[in-house]
């Protein structure tokens, strides 16, 4: 059988920026800039996102791309099979993440809903608690993952292709006219001050702990660490330049995030709600509250979470097809029983998530402080120590000069990254040690 490509390299361009734009960016973005403190975690964040994910993201597309294979496949195909654990903790991570995403989907799915009735209206946190988790959370999670496995079951070109050619421009031009509405709310200013004005005694004050979760949000914000940058750069098929590639998914997808925050913020000071809720449902609570609050906030509302389930949707996308592709790419399956089969699974393992909202957190806990930047720092070491001067002819393709740039980008990684990612898997290992993290909540 032979192996799927994209169709266009802008076509792989905007399903890695697909991937990429998620509930990281709309879901997790605003209510960790909140939890840590507004413009200081901001700060953090860019430059992780510019300083580590940026080598990065670049390390897995070469990864992808040169062995044409799968995320586990991939090292033995570049003839390095004993780093195939690799290959096995990205793929374990992404449906490990899949699992409690796809809860967060269901949500989402309940929102707009809700936004549509004025459902939530009259307490917008009692609301949050009711449907967070339980039986209706549940069924909601085999919803959300149907929706993707149906996506993922077309293929390649006729359904992840596609399908975020119309998701990724929806999402820029809703949230970018949000962003253009709350700047006419009156009080706005206070979110754009809270969101734009660091303070630097309390950046210095709580780098240690600011780090490890800035550095996890870039990781979980540009789909590193879960294979699916991997996975879809093996469907590349041509000798373009992938640093202009990774360049494009970084910035636009950074940009996703910013952009959430410029109508996340300003919309809660203008309705006098607090940003600093902790927790999975701060957004959706918050961001209910100014709903309920403002005239026309029933349309805004469904506005601004169909939105999130579009993302939220083109990043799902992304991780089953890790899974999906590793299977096709090794057995004699068809795409659409395994994409059924798998969503069923990951569904499975989703389960207690949806149930109880403290093995939802245990799971995003492990997730931001433990399988991202482990996966991000055994493909970084691989690609830096291991495949090295192949790494730097890949990265050279389809640039001109003297291939300076690509040198200086192969030790950034071996070193400057390589470091960083050690020492937020250090923090996140004794963040998770000390808060007693480490073990499931029985």
């Amino acid at each position: 059988m032979a192996r799927e490509t994209w169709a266009t390299r802008v076509g792989f361009v905007l399903a890695a920026v697909g991937s990429a734009v998620g509930l990281g960016n709309i879901w997790q973005f605003p209510f960790k800039t909140a939890e840590f403190g507004g413009a200081t975690f901001l700060v953090v964040y860019l430059v992780a996102a510019l300083s580590v994910g940026l080598p990065a993201i670049l390390a897995e597309f070469v990864v992808g791309r040169r062995s044409k294979r799968n995320v586990v496949d991939a090292f033995g195909a570049l003839g390095h099979p004993g780093w195939t654990l690799v290959g096995v903790v990205g793929l374990f991570s992404g449906f490990w993440i899949l699992s409690y995403y796809s809860v967060v989907g269901g949500w989402v799915l309940r929102y707009v809903a809700g936004s549509a009735t004025g459902a939530y209206f009259g307490d917008p946190a009692a609301y949050f608690a009711g449907i967070a988790a339980g039986t209706d959370a549940l069924a909601l999670h085999g919803a959300f993952m149907a929706i993707v496995v149906g996506v993922v079951a077309l293929g390649v070109e006729d359904g992840i292709e596609r399908a975020t050619k119309l998701m990724v421009p929806s999402i820029v031009v809703v949230l970018l006219a949000l962003a253009l509405w709350a700047v006419t709310l009156p009080g706005a200013g206070a979110g754009y001050a809270y969101y734009l004005a660091p303070d630097l005694d309390e950046l210095f004050a709580n780098l240690g702990e600011l780090v490890p979760y800035a550095v996890g949000q870039a990781f979980f914000s540009l789909s590193l660490g879960m294979g699916a940058m991997i996975t879809y750069a093996s469907y590349l098929d041509g000798d373009d330049s992938l640093a202009r590639d990774g360049l494009a998914v970084v910035l636009f997808n950074t940009s996703v995030g910013v952009l959430a925050g410029f109508v996340v913020f300003p919309l809660l000071f203008a309705q006098g709600v607090s940003p600093d809720q902790s927790g999975p449902g701060a957004v959706f609570v918050g961001l209910a509250t100014a709903f309920s609050e403002l005239p026309a906030g029933r349309l805004l509302g469904v506005a601004f979470f169909v939105v999130v389930l579009v993302a939220a949707l083109s990043s799902a996308i992304s991780l089953l097809e890790v899974a999906v592709s590793y299977v096709i790419d090794n057995h004699d399956a068809g795409r659409a029983p395994t994409a059924l089969g798998l969503g069923a699974s990951i569904f499975l393992l989703g389960v207690p998530s949806s149930l109880d909202l403290a093995w939802f957190e245990w799971f995003d806990a492990l997730t931001y402080n433990l399988y991202l930047p482990l996966s991000v720092l055994l493909v970084l070491a691989f690609v830096g120590w291991v495949l090295g001067g192949d790494a730097l002819d890949e990265v050279r393709k389809g640039t001109s000069g003297d291939g300076f740039a690509a040198l200086a980008w192969l030790w950034t990684v071996r070193v400057v990254v390589l470091l960083a990612v050690v020492g937020t898997l250090a923090l996140g290992l004794q963040s998770l040690v000390l808060d007693g993290a480490i073990a499931p909540p029985f």
